[in-house]
C-alpha cells in the first residue's frame, strides 16, 4: 500500500471538492481508507510503519485507499499533513495503544482536510455547521478502533430492551446457542409484531462494521468477533452464513493478526 501520490500532496491537486455533499464524501472515502490500516488491514499497516524509517504519516484517499508515506516535499503542502513520525513510537508502546494514538490523530486530520475544502471554497457559516453535522453523524476513527463505537449503540440497546428476545440480537450471541450464536443479525421472521421490527431496525441502523464503517442494513450478513466484540459486514471478513456456522470462536482480522511483539 506504499504507492504514488507524492506523499498525499498530489491527490489533492487533481481532486478538489467543492460542495458540502462533495466534501463529506472526501471525508468518508478518506475515513474508510484508515479504518481498514487501522483494522482489517492492520498487520500491513503495522510492518510499514519501521521505527528505522525517516518520518512516516498515514495518508487516507477518497478512494477508500490507504498507504503509509513520508510528509510532501512542498511547504506549505497542498493539503494540511496527517501527524508525522507515527512509525517512530511503534515498538515504544503497546500495539492497541499506539494504534488508539494513530487513530486520534486521523481523526484531526481528516477534519482539517474537509474544514480546509470548506474554507478554501468559502463555505459559510451554515454550509461549514452543516458539514460537521454530517461529519458529527459518523464514529470517529478512534471509536471505530478501540470498540467505543460498537459499546455505544450495546449500551442504547439495553435502555430499550423491551424484555423480548428480540432486543438482544444487537448484543453478543451466547456461547451455547451454537450456529445461531456465531451469526447475528440474521433477518427476523416477519410475521412477528411490526412495531417491534420498526425499532430493532433503528437500533441495527446504528450498528457500524468494524471493517468499512458502513451502517447495518436488514439484509445483509454480520459477524461478531469473540475478542473485540466488534461486528463486521461478512463480505468484509471474507466469512459467509456457511462457513460462519463451523466457527466454534470467531476472530476478526485485527485480533488474529495480533501477536506479541518485541
Amino acid at each position: 500500500m506504499d504507492g504514488g501520490g507524492g506523499g498525499g500532496g498530489g491527490a489533492g491537486a487533481q481532486y478538489n471538492p467543492r460542495t458540502v455533499e462533495e466534501v463529506f464524501r472526501d471525508f468518508k472515502g478518506r475515513r474508510a481508507g484508515m479504518i481498514k490500516a487501522l483494522t482489517s488491514d492492520v498487520d500491513e499497516f503495522y510492518q510499514l510503519c519501521d521505527p528505522e524509517k525517516e518520518n512516516l504519516c498515514l495518508y487516507g484517499f477518497p478512494s477508500e485507499q490507504w498507504e503509509v508515506n513520508l510528509p510532501a516535499e512542498e511547504v506549505p503542502p497542498e493539503l494540511p499533513e496527517p501527524a508525522l513520525g507515527i512509525n517512530f513510537a511503534r515498538d515504544g508502546m503497546q500495539e492497541k495503544d499506539w494504534l488508539s494514538l494513530v487513530a486520534v490523530h486521523s481523526d484531526a486530520w481528516l477534519l482539517a482536510v474537509a474544514f480546509y475544502f470548506g474554507a478554501r471554497f468559502g463555505f459559510d457559516k451554515a454550509d461549514r455547521k452543516r458539514l460537521f453535522n454530517m461529519i458529527n453523524d459518523l464514529p470517529t476513527i478512534f471509536e471505530v478502533v478501540t470498540g467505543a463505537a460498537m459499546k455505544q449503540v450495546k449500551e442504547k440497546t439495553s435502555v430499550s430492551n423491551h424484555s423480548s428476545n428480540k432486543s438482544k440480537s444487537n448484543s453478543k450471541p451466547q456461547r451455547g446457542s451454537e450456529s445461531q450464536g456465531k451469526y447475528l443479525k440474521q433477518l427476523q421472521p416477519k410475521d412477528e409484531d411490526d412495531g417491534l421490527d420498526d425499532e430493532d431496525e433503528d437500533e441495527h441502523g446504528e450498528t457500524l462494521c468494524g471493517a468499512c464503517g458502513e451502517n447495518y442494513a436488514s439484509d445483509e450478513f454480520w459477524i461478531c468477533c469473540d475478542i473485540c466484540e466488534i461486528w463486521f459486514h461478512g463480505k468484509c471478513v471474507k466469512i459467509t452464513p456457511a462457513r460462519a456456522e463451523h466457527i466454534k470462536q470467531y476472530k476478526c482480522p485485527s485480533c488474529s493478526n495480533k501477536r506479541t511483539r518485541p
